[in-house]
């Protein structure tokens, strides 16, 4: 794809949009590397900064204010984050580096679909933890199965029941369903089928995202607790809690993708079933009087004796 040589000037384009949420703006890099980033060769791409470390940043400016977009490995990669924040912050005449392919006019639209349905503060979040990419895959699958449906096929899309494989299940525990916003996965499990990047041993943790049996992401954070010496998903996972109406004794179970996307899912599985009340055993004299024979006995009373304490219904007076 061709490149554009236009530097971002630190003035914004002339192109009248929204006032946006100062918390767009609090996460630029601090003075002095900005400083250290004039003294570096400057990128051939629009939005792109070098960084002292080597790596590189990605930039917009709105209102005359720097929006940070975060800091990439690759040039290419920068770029593309500021041509994602470009068609969100000043529509689809915005300029970017890498023009869209002719050849997918679909996919280009599903994608402007999924940057209208987000404000552009979600869209800066995505882009700043990296998640981007794999939030408008799932966008796309399910704007896909949608119009599937509505055509009457029902094509096996990866991630589709027949491409799933399970990884582990969960029984919750009261801890896990109660107050502190966790669900801890056991450590075999996390380090074998979950990302062990360094954002997640650090305890800093990253954001993963779940599709559920009826197409709903959930995105929970997903860390390491040094104290606890635990894997956990806590972010978010109150919500599904909720939603699901998860108890002690039920069973989450994870599950992932054979494709290549290898997407995650999550599914609940109550064991108990919803509507039915615990019976209350309620005793006299420790004997459960529920127990007592109903129809020619109603009115009957109990009487212990000693020293056998068996029990011996009195017919009423």
């Amino acid at each position: 794809m061709d490149a554009s040589s236009i530097d971002e000037s630190t003035a914004s384009d002339s192109t009248s949009i929204s006032p946006v949420t100062p918390l767009l703006f609090h996460s630029s890099p601090s003075a002095t590397a900005e400083a250290e980033s004039r003294k570096l060769p400057s990128s051939r791409f629009k939005g792109v900064v070098p960084q002292p470390n080597g790596r590189w940043g990605a930039q917009i400016y709105e209102k005359h204010q720097r929006v940070w977009l975060g800091t990439f490995n690759e040039e290419n990669d920068a770029a593309k984050a500021y041509d994602i924040a470009a068609l969100r912050f000043r529509g689809r005449d915005a300029v970017t580096n890498f023009k869209p392919s002719l050849n997918h006019d679909h996919d280009n639209a599903l994608e402007a679909d999924f940057l209208n349905s987000h404000s552009k503060l979600e869209i800066v979040d995505m882009l700043r933890k990296h998640t981007y990419n794999e939030e408008l895959q799932q966008s796309k699958r399910q704007q896909r199965g949608a119009m599937a449906v509505d055509s009457g096929s029902f094509p096996h899309y990866p991630g589709s029941d027949s491409n799933r494989e399970v990884l582990f299940e969960k029984t919750v525990t009261p801890s896990d369903v109660g107050k502190l916003n966790r669900l801890v996965i056991p450590k075999q499990h996390a380090e074998k089928n979950f990302p062990m990047e360094e954002g997640v041993v650090s305890g800093k943790g990253m954001l993963l995202n779940f599709e559920d049996m009826g197409g709903k992401v959930w995105r929970f954070r997903y860390s390491y607790w040094n104290s606890s010496q635990s894997y956990v998903l806590t972010k978010g996972w109150s919500r599904f809690v909720k939603d699901n109406t998860l108890r002690a004794g039920d069973v989450v179970r994870f599950l992932r993708s054979t494709g290549p996307d290898k997407q995650l899912y999550i599914h609940a599985n109550p064991i108990s079933a919803p509507g039915i009340n615990p019976v209350h055993v309620v005793k006299l004299f420790g004997v459960n009087i529920l127990q007592l024979p109903v129809g020619k006995t109603e009115g009957a009373f109990l009487e212990l004796q000693q020293p056998t304490k068996k029990q011996r219904i009195i017919k009423p007076l």
